[in-house]
């Protein structure tokens, strides 16, 4: 299928953007980044938007085969399981990498011993290059690390979806500080893999922060972000671009929900275990 239709969802209290990607003639379909929400101060777990998306899926009766994940967010709770527990037969899917993540952050936060880093808590561990059906659709995984070491995109007909690794033009790319992050891996990500597509790819990004008060934004095109991207062209050499993202990525506070998020997206949206008080319980370090 060459062009897919796309529905997007915004969540403003994370800036997130989930999107369902699907064919209106077989009604094939598969979701991108869902969003569970998270009230930090209450610790209270609630589904508003994946009920959005649920109803969007049933009035376009959709059959939606894979529920995908372009990395382990930092900034908010996946809400991929609850997704899968409300379609019958649906998979969670991401990239391969995202062993190195989990690895990284069992260490982090001082996980259970038996916490597996092979990441077998997701149904599909996706390969570069590697094709997926889901139905008419056919979704190819381009690993674009750099905002963490197990970014992926996926190419769906003439529809990227960027993750965190590209914005919108105005606002410029993803940052690179996280752990085993890095600006030098994303430069080659974008400008050496994205940048190659064919100038007339949309782009789907997976955040917007509504630069200088605009509406949100969440379409471009790999020539326009090729052209304008105020912190990656085309034409931005790699040394100017680490020393610019570096520098900036010094600046940034941490994500508001950056603890509990990475904590549940490593384990694939799965909640820890219940405790023998009946309650869940999340690890918070204290620096």
């Amino acid at each position: 299928m060459k062009k897919p239709t796309v529905k997007e969802f915004f969540d403003k209290a994370t800036w997130t953007l989930t999107y369902v990607v699907y064919d209106t003639e077989t009604k094939d379909a598969i979701i991108i980044d869902p969003v569970w929400d998270y009230d930090p101060a209450a610790s209270k777990m609630s589904t508003e938007s994946i009920d959005v998306v649920m109803d969007y899926i049933q009035k376009e009766k959709l059959h939606v085969h894979y529920i995908l994940e372009t990395h382990a967010h930092a900034d908010h709770v996946t809400g991929s399981q609850v997704l899968k527990k409300k379609i019958p037969g649906s998979k969670v899917g991401i990239g391969a990498k995202i062993t190195d993540v989990q690895t990284v952050f069992k260490n982090v936060f001082n996980l259970n011993p038996e916490f597996p880093t092979d990441g077998s808590q997701f149904d599909l561990l996706l390969n570069e290059e590697e094709d997926l059906k889901a139905g008419s659709l056919t979704i190819k995984t381009i690993y674009t690390p750099g905002h963490t070491p197990a970014c992926g995109s996926y190419l769906i007909g003439d529809a990227l979806f960027s993750g965190d690794a590209l914005f919108m033009p105005d606002y410029g790319t993803g940052r690179c500080d996280f752990p085993a992050g890095s600006a030098n891996d994303l430069y080659t990500s974008v400008h050496e893999k994205l940048y190659k597509l064919p100038d007339t790819t949309r782009v789907f990004v997976g955040h917007d922060y509504l630069p200088n008060g605009r509406q949100v934004a969440f379409e471009t095109t790999i020539g326009e972000s090729k052209k304008q991207n105020i912190q990656l062209k085309a034409e931005t050499s790699r040394e100017e671009f680490v020393e610019f993202r570096n520098a900036r990525d010094k600046k940034l506070a941490a994500p508001r929900l950056l603890l509990p998020s990475v904590q549940i997206n490593i384990d694939a949206g799965n909640l820890p275990a219940v405790e023998n008080n009946g309650s869940r319980y999340l690890k918070i370090p204290i620096r």
